[in-house]
């Protein structure tokens, strides 16, 4: 059994399509326990002794690598264990596996980070700054103009298979509107983000938990996500 440590956020997400993904199923090879991070489960000491960053999604494998529980977080490092795990979509070779690698890294270090940014100052912050919602939008636009560059190339990001690149962008993209981003300009990103949207383990996987999470964002959820609680020393 694989306990995921989880809120239904674009990371989150990713964790919950790989593992579907991989044939395992939610109560029987995996359950998810909800860290409301908009009520600050993230700091409670239980979370953050398998996530010092205090970030979600994390788990813990009772079935590790040889044969002892171990624990994981961030999501892309649960992504690679994963796959490693289950001998699927990472790539059948090293050429192909490292390609892989370069694209998850393409989103854990900015296709991610700055759509977050994005989402941040054009619908959360307190105070409309006219530079960084212009700033973080047209970030947004470039790298969706990275994406549709490659997929009108290659069927998927690192090339003709499916793999944890897509499984990890692929959340990101279901926000495009609040980014800014408008799909007629990178029809084949569309493409590619219809064909993964149709896959059953997809839709299974962004269903998880998404029952829970509010439609807005109450004061108190902002001060937990955005305020001084991030920053105090734990």
């Amino acid at each position: 059994m694989i306990d995921v440590y989880s809120w239904p956020t674009p990371n989150g997400h990713k964790v919950h399509i790989m593992l579907e993904e991989c044939g395992l199923r939610l109560g029987r090879e995996w359950r998810v326990h909800p860290i409301d991070i908009g009520a600050g489960d993230q700091f409670k000491p239980d979370f953050l002794a398998i996530s010092p960053n205090n970030k979600i999604p994390a788990i813990v494998d009772a079935d590790g690598p040889d044969g002892q529980p171990i624990s994981l977080f961030e999501s892309g490092a649960i992504l690679l264990y994963l796959a490693s795990k289950h001998g699927r979509f990472l790539g059948n070779n090293d050429r192909e596996k490292f390609n892989t690698m370069q694209w998850l890294m393409f989103q854990v270090g900015g296709f991610g980070p700055m759509l977050g940014q994005a989402h941040h100052f054009r619908i959360y912050a307190p105070t409309q700054i006219e530079y960084a919602i212009e700033r973080y939008t047209n970030e947004a636009r470039r790298l969706y103009g990275v994406l549709d560059q490659q997929l009108a190339k290659t069927a998927y990001l690192s090339g003709d298979q499916y793999t944890i690149a897509d499984i990890a962008t692929f959340p990101w993209a279901r926000s495009s509107s609040n980014q800014g981003i408008d799909w007629a300009d990178y029809p084949h990103a569309k493409r590619w983000f219809d064909q993964i949207s149709a896959r059953p383990a997809v839709q299974r996987g962004v269903q998880v938990l998404a029952d829970l999470r509010k439609p807005l964002m109450d004061d108190k959820a902002k001060e937990v996500l955005f305020g001084k609680m991030q920053y105090q020393t734990r």
